[in-house]
């Protein structure tokens, strides 16, 4: 049970970052130097990552199949968290690795929850 004191602020990050960037357009994409299909997979992403954290946690109580595809979406989700932080730090242009772990705190820990339900998935 307590990895929903990790689950739920994590999703709700993302569906909070998702939801602001909605709707998706053009526009908003050029002002962060970004193709519009790039952008697109950032927004769903962002959005789906969040749902996808809640409801594979929700799966974790049902029965065999179900069970394994909670824990195939949680998985999915962790991924999908950890690549899009991923494109964040670089879009930031460090100066250097030491920079990214000193100094963007916030999005590493974002990306070290992505990277726990990716690995872990719902055997927590």
């Amino acid at each position: 049970m307590s990895h929903w004191l990790l689950r739920i602020p994590l999703a709700i990050v993302f569906l909070q970052q998702g939801l602001a960037k909605w709707p998706i357009d053009a526009e908003t994409a050029a002002s962060w130097e970004l193709p519009l299909i790039v952008w697109a997979f950032v927004v769903l992403g962002e959005i789906g990552a969040g749902v996808g954290l809640i409801v594979g946690g929700l799966m974790q109580n049902l029965k065999n199949l179900l069970k394994e595809l909670g824990d195939l979406i949680t998985r999915f989700s962790g991924i999908t968290i950890c690549s899009i932080m991923t494109g964040v730090i670089w879009m930031s242009q460090p100066a250097s690795f030491m920079d990214v772990i000193l100094y963007d705190n916030f999005h590493v820990m974002l990306w070290v929850g992505g990277l726990f339900f990716a690995l872990r998935g719902n055997r927590t």
